[in-house]
């Protein structure tokens, strides 16, 4: 910001001699413009000293993914935004046969167990057991009469969630990819952290009588940010920020507008 051309210094009336006109040696008093030297960039310094940056829905170290920041003005949208509840999609890496103390691949190693026995087909099942386990929750919290007309239209534009602190809730999660002994999973979920969701794969590989790592934790959607909207770090620079602004700012809106 300090680097793009600053504004044109102000201008002030200066009465200045000036030699008169008709070469009589006389000098006169002339209203002259002349610029404030307060304004000089020399005199000033750096027109942006500091500058306001909030953190949306953080990540840990060991996750990867959108990570949604407000710059100035942009600070009070962050607060609508969260106020919203929107959901957020995680892509999840789990390796079956061990168990770590903090349930990544990178902790200390607790147990190795036998995982031949597990199929898709039962990994699905317990899928399908979190899922409608959570979404009675979902409901609980989202304090809704569900035999409404309000209901069924929330629950038509998808709309129905806690708007208020809630445990973690999995709105859903499915199987990408398996091929023992490694998994990978998609989750959409509220009021999450990710430690929950290494937990989370610690817990399947219990129901399914072994044990289970996690090795990736990567936020892919973040409510109505994707990773289509995030800048790699080589592209951490003013124009990019400005157009990602630019180009988030209409979606921002819409959602705000809708669920708020």
């Amino acid at each position: 910001l300090n680097a793009l051309p600053g504004r044109a210094p102000r201008q002030s009336i200066r009465f200045l001699p000036t030699p008169a006109p008709d070469g009589s040696g006389a000098v006169e008093l002339v209203a002259t413009r002349v610029p404030v030297l307060a304004d000089h960039p020399l005199v000033r310094g750096p027109r942006f000293r500091k500058l306001k940056i909030g953190a949306g829905h953080r990540l840990d170290v060991k996750a990867s993914g959108v990570f949604v920041l407000g710059i100035g003005h942009g600070n009070k949208l962050l607060t609508d935004l969260y106020n919203c509840h929107l959901t957020k999609v995680y892509t999840v890496g789990g390796l079956f046969g061990k168990a770590t103390d903090d349930f990544s691949d990178t902790g200390n190693l607790v147990e190795k167990t036998t995982f031949d026995h597990i199929t898709r087909e039962k990994l699905e099942r317990i899928l399908a057991v979190i899922q409608g386990t959570n979404q009675k929750a979902l409901l609980m919290y989202s304090n809704i009469d569900m035999k409404t007309q309000e209901a069924y239209e929330l629950a038509v534009e998808g709309l129905i969630r806690p708007m208020g602190k809630s445990p973690p809730i999995i709105t859903a999660v499915r199987c990408l990819q398996f091929a023992l002994p490694e998994f990978q999973l998609e989750i959409h979920c509220l009021h999450e952290t990710q430690q929950y969701l290494r937990k989370m794969v610690h817990e399947i590989g219990l129901e399914l009588k072994s044990s289970a790592v996690c090795t990736q934790v990567r936020r892919t959607r973040d409510g109505v940010f994707t990773v289509d909207d995030a800048l790699p770090r080589m592209r951490w620079n003013l124009q990019s920020i400005q157009e990602a602004i630019r180009n988030c700012q209409l979606k921002v809106e819409t959602e705000l507008e809708k669920t708020l």
